[in-house]
């Protein structure tokens, strides 16, 4: 859709002030999406932004299971290797992103990979319908060089993970539409998007400051969108102007039951989860999640 065809901005309705807590082996993140003041925003289930010296985030996130839902890492600086039970393992670098479906199984770690420097990144996990929550795990492992910017004007670039901004399309393949975008502006510059009418969505402001579809936007904040056809975002006077995080997708409206890592849609669905887990029969030996099944993606 042309920007001269947009006709509804959509307007910020809720404000949420990113937490602080401890994941993993007692790592310090910063949660809004998955907290109390907002449990999740269908299809998101959770938002963790990781900052901290790569030193201090050393023990990472050992061995944990994931069941039903999808999975998001985005790094800015430093790097993680992700490691899972049946020994398929990758390094996400800065700029990098690993989409993992979880699916009927995966045991996996996330780990640091040294202690140098600043460890930067985000997390985001995505539900999945009930029809897929079965489905083979699958790995999209993507560098920074591997994910398209768009200067779409002076001062205004978009890398573009998933769906489309200015004609250019993500690589990443989704199960539920989407779109997921990594937006820096310098300051004074603007952008716009459409985000289709029906979908949920939110940013998520990590570093400088600014508008959002006219709303203060600062960091460790997500704003949550309302309904309309598209947003807009200006950088602010400060010298890092405003970089934030856009995500949307198209509400799945089925029953969430979630416990810890795994999301189903009933209880009974969970107990066998974690039946599965115990007994070992969670992750599949023959499940290759580096290939999608014909017909899967």
């Amino acid at each position: 859709m042309a920007a001269s065809t947009l006709a509804n901005l959509r307007p910020i309705t809720k404000v949420v002030q990113g937490q602080k807590m401890k994941e993993g082996a007692g790592v310090t993140i910063c949660r809004t999406v998955g907290t109390s003041t907002l449990r999740n925003l269908d299809p998101y289930l959770m938002l963790d932004e990781l900052k901290l010296p790569a030193k201090a985030a050393f023990a990472g996130f050992p061995d944990h299971p994931h069941r039903g839902f999808e999975t998001c890492s985005i790094m800015l600086e430093g790097q993680i290797e992700h490691r899972d039970s049946q020994g398929n393992q990758g390094v996400i670098g800065p700029g990098g992103v690993q989409w993992m479906t979880a699916g009927r199984g995966i045991i996996h770690s996330e780990m640091p990979k040294g202690t140098d420097g600043m460890l930067w990144g985000f997390q985001l996990w995505i539900n999945l319908p009930k029809k897929d929550k079965m489905c083979k795990p699958r790995y999209q492992d993507y560098q920074r060089g591997d994910i398209p910017v768009v200067e779409s004007s002076p001062g205004a670039s978009v890398r573009v993970m998933a769906g489309s901004h200015g004609g250019v399309i993500g690589p990443i393949k989704m199960r539920n539409p989407g779109l997921l975008m990594d937006v820096r502006l310098a300051p004074g510059a603007n952008v716009t998007q459409e985000v289709p009418l029906g979908w949920n969505g939110f940013a998520y402001v990590y570093d400088g400051e600014g508008k959002i579809c006219g709303s203060v936007a600062q960091p460790e904040h997500a704003l949550i969108l309302g309904p309309g056809d598209h947003v807009t975002a200006t950088g602010g006077s400060g010298t890092n102007g405003l970089k934030f995080l856009l995500i949307a997708g198209k509400p799945i409206g089925e029953p969430i039951v979630q416990h810890g890592p795994f999301v189903m849609t009933t209880q009974e669905e969970i107990y066998q989860a974690f039946r599965d887990y115990q007994s070992g029969r969670l992750q599949d030996p023959a499940d290759n999640p580096w290939k999608g099944d014909d017909g899967e993606l």
